[in-house]
């Protein structure tokens, strides 16, 4: 869970993302080049049916005009590229990883996974997702909106791990990290936002996951602030950026 968790940050925290008006509410809409739902689909895609009997690894690899998901693994012979465009029935490659999976919402139907990029491709104005059979299989997302160079989230065989980040520039001391980034992006739309908004807007699950992954790396390096430091507990608690995570932020821009 965490290596699929830590690769969707990776691909979300590079890829571009635009910030709506509030005319239809408090809060204003944030919309990603790719649906985080995609990304996430491809990549659990990717460790859910890949082969794990071969040493390669899943990689992840963003380039200015493309996202590139490769797994060491085939389709099964019930299956053929065409019919991955069309309804089909499941067929895990790794039923012990594929189950789990599924229970905890990482996949939302059997068999389905597909059809729905496919789908959300088309309804955010995307190229439909490619996929070939190569040296392993790999599912391609075209951007519409290229702007940053090629960047490569591999590891040791079987891993999703995204590199190290390096410091922006001109360099800010502690390292910008793609959760980090992404915290100061959304608050850079909001002056302040609460915990359940930010698991809205970054399509998480796990409070724990956003609080110990996302805001505490945030407080501990000084970018951001609670609303309410003396009640850090508190429901009514949210959370700002501070005149040292605005600076980062410039930076990053």
């Amino acid at each position: 869970f965490a290596l699929v968790d830590q690769a969707v940050d990776f691909v979300m925290s590079k890829i571009n993302l635009s910030v709506g008006t509030r005319a239809n509410g408090p809060q204003a809409p944030v919309t990603y080049e790719i649906p985080r739902e995609v990304v996430a689909e491809a990549i659990v895609n990717a460790v859910a049916h890949r082969d794990y009997t071969s040493a390669g690894s899943v990689q992840v690899m963003l380039f200015a005009d493309r996202l590139e998901i490769w797994n060491p693994g085939c389709l099964p012979h019930t299956l053929t590229l065409a019919m991955l465009r069309a309804p089909h029935g499941s067929v895990p490659g790794n039923p012990l990883l594929a189950e789990p999976l599924y229970l905890t919402k990482y996949i939302e139907r059997m068999g389905t996974g597909t059809g729905d990029m496919i789908r959300l491709c088309r309804e955010a104005g995307l190229q439909e997702p490619e996929f070939e059979q190569r040296d392993g299989f790999v599912l391609t997302i075209r951007r519409t909106r290229p702007g940053i160079t090629g960047e490569v989230a591999g590891g040791v065989a079987g891993d999703v791990t995204p590199p190290v980040t390096p410091p922006v520039t001109p360099p800010v001391t502690p390292p910008v990290t793609p959760p980090v980034a992404v915290i100061l992006r959304l608050l850079a739309a909001d002056s302040t936002l609460a915990p359940k908004q930010m698991l809205q807007l970054l399509g998480l699950r796990d409070r724990t996951h956003l609080r110990e992954r996302y805001l505490n790396p945030c407080l501990a390096d000084g970018w951001i602030e609670m609303t309410l430091p003396d009640k850090p507990n508190s429901k009514l608690q949210q959370y700002r950026l501070t005149a040292k995570g605005r600076a980062a932020l410039d930076s990053l821009q």
